[in-house]
């Protein structure tokens, strides 16, 4: 990693470019551009997870830490190639009157033609879709869960501001248990009745879960405590009885419906990188996520 001190876009550039002469690789297959807006205490963690994300999906990984908006306006940035990375990173700190404008640093850095996502590790703007960086990305990823108080608040003001190209790692957390329960009603095609969502107190993923249920089934969806990790358990009542995933480890569930022996299922809660990569495979609108999220916040209404 090369250190800039008092630099700016073009000489971050510039730097990528000899990064590259000096690994022998005028060229990298990148597919794009990744920007990550983090605070310092959480940047190392960050760039970490987008390590392990660009295996799948190369990318130049622009990492923003926005400081103390007063004072002289001033860039820092470590650029690099190569280090277990599959195509370029930049960690870019910025100060004073420039961090109000951060967007004209990232925006010449942008890899040409070629789509950018956008991820929040912790907290995110209330619109991101309004955030003059995230109107730069296709994909604008948020993570409820990371918000530093608040994450209930933090998951109903992402939804009340859903846009095309929104999603939250609160959602992508369930994609597991959405496929198993799918899986069970196309292998027993009961009639629900009512279901409940069982997990920690504060969950955004179990929130959106019961929201799923709620806008799929048509049914009365109860949502209950436990002292997690997570979500432990889902049932869907139905007539012939219930149709139960419990999973109070976070590694291993047991599947229990009407008739049939109860049997165990992989049912592992993710890695933060995983779920990076899952979110980065697509780029077009999750109607699914845009309807659950509307659903929570009908639920919310109504409480």
């Amino acid at each position: 990693m090369i250190e800039l001190i008092d630099t700016n876009a073009s000489g971050i550039a510039a730097e990528f470019v000899r990064a590259r002469v000096r690994a022998g690789s005028p060229a990298m297959d990148m597919v794009m551009t990744l920007i990550i807006v983090v605070d310092e205490d959480e940047a190392h963690d960050a760039l970490a997870a987008a390590r392990q994300a660009s295996r799948e999906h190369p990318a130049r990984v622009l990492g923003v830490i926005l400081g103390d908006g007063r004072g002289k306006p001033q860039v820092n940035a470590q650029v690099g190639i190569g280090d277990t990375w599959t195509g370029e990173t930049a960690l870019i700190r910025l100060h004073g009157e420039v961090v109000k404008h951060a967007e004209s640093v990232v925006l010449p850095l942008l890899l040409p033609d070629s789509p950018v996502a956008i991820w929040w590790p912790s907290d995110a703007p209330a619109d991101p879709a309004a955030d003059p960086i995230g109107a730069l990305a296709q994909r604008r990823i948020t993570d409820a869960a990371g918000a530093k108080r608040a994450k209930t608040g933090a998951m109903l003001a992402q939804c009340s501001s859903y846009a095309k190209g929104n999603t939250d790692l609160a959602w992508t957390r369930i994609t597991p248990w959405r496929a198993l329960l799918a899986a069970a009603l196309d292998q027993q095609p009961l009639k629900v009745r009512r279901a409940s969502v069982t997990a920690e107190r504060i969950s955004p993923s179990a929130d959106l879960l019961m929201a799923w249920l709620s806008g799929r089934l048509r049914v009365p969806v109860d949502r209950r405590n436990s002292r997690g990790p997570g979500i432990t358990e889902v049932v869907l009542e139905t007539k012939e009885g219930p149709i139960r995933i419990t999973r109070t480890d976070g590694r291993l569930a047991t599947f229990a419906s009407p008739g049939r022996p109860d049997r165990p299922v992989a049912l592992r809660r993710r890695e933060l990188p995983a779920l990076l990569a899952e979110e980065l495979r697509r780029l077009d609108e999750d109607n699914v996520y845009q309807a659950a999220a509307k659903r929570l916040l009908v639920l919310e209404r109504k409480k």
